[in-house]
């Protein structure tokens, strides 16, 4: 299965960071926060990844196109004019980066990605979250439900809309905000099958978090697997700070590769 990463916003909450590149490329130690996501998915073997740009999407190619020489060891000859390689650092990914306009929102975004993902289940995320959630467990829960998608449902105080979950893990309904109420929210980390284009018009103004999901909850589609393990998204600086914080001190939750 190919895995979409949405990374196309501004990120408007890290404009110290985000005024020179966008959101999924601020660093976390050193490595940006769309590398760490990529990582979690390598791991567990899904190594086909398209990537939704957007704002500044330049940064994120030629990240990738240079990202052999970024992390090699090289000698550069000016002299001769030659370049020697010492040391390699690879990866088994295959990288397609598409421009999906700068203004589009979310569900506009994973529209124009149907014709390179094809008719085929995929893995869908945000390009501003970390996790420790099994991907391979998520797989299974979704193929078991036979429902048109399933949504990785975390819990977080306060800060995100609340989803109503039944007991057969059928998400009903969408609540705003929380008050404290360790209510589940949409932690990304989506297992969605090709039908879910239905449910998203040709339309750059679509928010793939509203009508789209709304319609597969109340359609009794739209799966959840509850994550109770970590989960920490970056919206701001004091996010970032704290994600540093824990890969700095080789105490990260997500790094499990």
């Amino acid at each position: 299965m190919k895995v979409v990463i949405l990374a196309g916003g501004l990120g408007t909450r890290l404009s110290e960071e985000t005024e020179l590149k966008p959101k999924p490329m601020v660093e976390i130690g050193g490595y940006p926060i769309l590398w760490h996501i990529m990582k979690i998915y390598s791991h567990y073997g899904y190594n086909d990844f398209v990537i939704l740009t957007g704002y500044k999407s330049h940064v994120i190619k030629e990240y990738f196109i240079n990202y052999y020489n970024r992390y090699s060891d090289i000698t550069v000859d000016m002299k001769n004019n030659t370049v020697e390689v010492h040391k390699t650092r690879n990866e088994p990914w295959k990288v397609t980066m598409l421009y999906t306009g700068q203004n589009t929102q979310t569900g506009g975004r994973i529209k124009r990605a149907q014709s390179y993902i094809g008719n085929e289940p995929f893995l869908l995320t945000y390009g501003d979250g970390v996790s420790n959630v099994d991907i391979n467990a998520l797989v299974e829960a979704h193929k078991k439900s036979g429902k048109t998608a399933t949504m990785t449902a975390v819990q977080l105080m306060g800060r995100f809309g609340a989803l109503v979950i039944k007991d057969d893990n059928m998400i009903t309904s969408f609540m705003e905000k929380p008050k404290g109420d360790e209510s589940w929210i949409n932690g990304g980390f989506f297992v969605c099958q090709p039908e879910i284009f239905n449910y998203i018009p040709d339309d750059d103004s679509t928010v793939f978090e509203r009508a789209p999901l709304e319609n597969l909850a109340q359609e009794n589609q739209l799966n959840a697997f509850k994550h109770s393990g970590f989960w920490h998204a970056m919206d701001n600086m004091r996010d970032k700070n704290e994600l540093t914080q824990l890969w700095t001190s080789q105490t990260a939750p997500w790094k499990v590769w």
